[in-house]
Formats: structure tokens, sequence, C-alpha cells
């Protein structure tokens, strides 16, 4: 894009946005063409509620509480991070398939390509919390506050979903190679998702460890979801963690967001340049 060509649109974060959301409608006509996308995205995560919330609840025991009202928050977090790869190698293949080159030429915002996919893969992932919360209906998963709490705490899975397809694209676009950006995400995050209380309680850690764990970004977005549901936290005692898990969960999520996406759109930038 020319610089009098941009001067004339505007790169502000309203020229930005409305960029964004005709690139997400464009990533949603693609997905109608391949279903495939939708497929794996409803269906894996409702294998992972059957999984965990039926196998182990078997064999896990939550102190006062069902285990599988206190497992559906961290199957929840864990759907949505499945935002990661599938952002990082969507961002990869808009470098290589020629669409850069088309809209280089456009009057278009440079980061509209990557609000568009981060917007369209959390979509995805508005539909794979959908089919969850059915599946976990079914194995006995209820929900314990008004509807405005639950919905609140849909609302901040959506948004962790969101920050976590910015980390993808930044991720994707750093490594350069969609086989490459496809496998290092769940790498990175296996570690992050399993050193939280997303699927058991913390309370038999060591100290060391469960320190560790109730500041992992993780486990606030989890323990938000369970306050804001009325599911049981199966909490290790007073902490500032577990007594404030929705603002903390918000915090990390605007810190991330805020370090993130200026250098995804950097790298796009870059790439894109070349």
């Amino acid at each position: 894009m020319s610089a009098i060509t941009r001067a004339a649109h505007g790169d502000g974060p309203g020229a930005a946005l409305n960029d964004g959301l005709i690139c997400l409608e464009r990533h949603l006509r693609h997905l109608r063409r391949a279903p495939g996308r939708l497929v794996n995205a409803v269906l894996l995560p409702m294998i992972f509620v059957l999984l965990f919330g039926v196998l182990f609840g078997s064999v896990i025991e939550v102190p006062h509480g069902d285990y599988a009202e206190f497992i559906m928050a961290g199957i929840f977090v864990q759907g949505v991070m499945s935002a990661v790869p599938g952002t990082a190698v969507g961002a990869v293949e808009d470098l290589r398939n020629g669409l850069v080159d088309r809209f280089r030429s456009l009057p278009m915002s440079g980061a509209a390509v990557l609000i568009g996919r981060t917007l369209g893969d959390t979509v995805l992932r508005a539909l794979s919390c959908v089919a969850m919360a059915a599946v976990g209906l079914g194995i006995g998963w209820r929900t314990h506050a008004d509807a405005p709490s639950v919905l609140a705490g849909f609302g901040i899975l959506l948004l962790f979903g969101f920050t976590m397809a910015w980390l993808g694209a930044l991720i994707g676009l750093s490594l350069g190679d969609p086989a490459t950006a496809s496998s290092v995400p769940s790498l990175l995050l296996m570690p992050v998702l399993f050193l939280s209380n997303a699927f058991i309680p913390l309370t038999g850690l060591p100290h060391w460890l469960t320190v560790a764990a109730e500041w992992n970004p993780l486990s606030s977005v989890v323990g938000a979801c369970r306050d804001l549901w009325g599911n049981p936290a199966a909490t290790t005692g007073h902490s500032f963690p577990g007594d404030h898990p929705v603002a903390l969960s918000l915090a990390w999520m605007a810190l991330i967001l805020a370090v993130v996406a200026p250098l995804a759109i950097r790298k796009y930038r870059t790439a894109a340049a070349r």
C-alpha cells in the first residue's frame, strides 16, 4: 500500500476495525467451503468433554462438589486454546497463498488481515463452546448462577479465545512454516495447561507448585468461569488469585493482548513487505 493511499484511507483503530470486519466476512465465507474445519472445531472438544467428564470423573474426587461441574470450565478453556495452532497456521498460509499480494495494492489497514483472522477463529471457538455445553449438560454439568453471570463467564471464555488467537498469529508469523506452526504452540502451551487448576484440584500439590499454578493466567480464566457459573472451585485457601479470579483474568488478558497484538501486526507488516 502506498503512503498516499494509506494517508487517504487512514490507518487508525477505526479504519483497522472496519477493514478487519470485511476480512472476517471473507474468512467466514471460506469456512462454509471447508466444513472439515467446523467438524474439527466442534467434534474434538465434545470428545474431550466425554473423556474428562466421564472417565476421569469416576476416579477423581472434588471437595464439596461434583467433578463434572468442576471440570467443565477447564475443558472450555482447553477448547478455546485450540485457536492457537489454528491461527498460527492460518496466518502463515495467508502470507503464502498470494492473499497479501492482492491486498497490498488496496487502501486497507495493514492490521486488517490479522483482525479478521483472529475474529474468525473466535467465532469457531464460540461454536465449539456451544457443542461442549450441550455435551456437558448431558453428563451432569449445571450452572448455579443467574443468566447474566453465566453469560459473563462465556464472555470471558471468548475474550480468552480472542487473546489466544493473537498469540497464535504471533507464533505462526515468527516461525514462518505451517508444519512447525501447527505443532510448536501445543508443545509450548501443554505445560501451562496442566500446571493449572483446569483438571485437578490444587489442594494436594506442594506449596511452591500451588503458588505457581494459582498465578497461572489459565487458572485465573478457569477460576473466573467457575466463580461466575457457581461451580465448585476446590481452592487451597485465601489467596489473591483465588479470591479475585475475574479481575485477575481480565488483567492477564489485557496484558497479553497489549504485548502480543502489536508484535503480531509488526511481524505481519514486515513479512508482507518482503
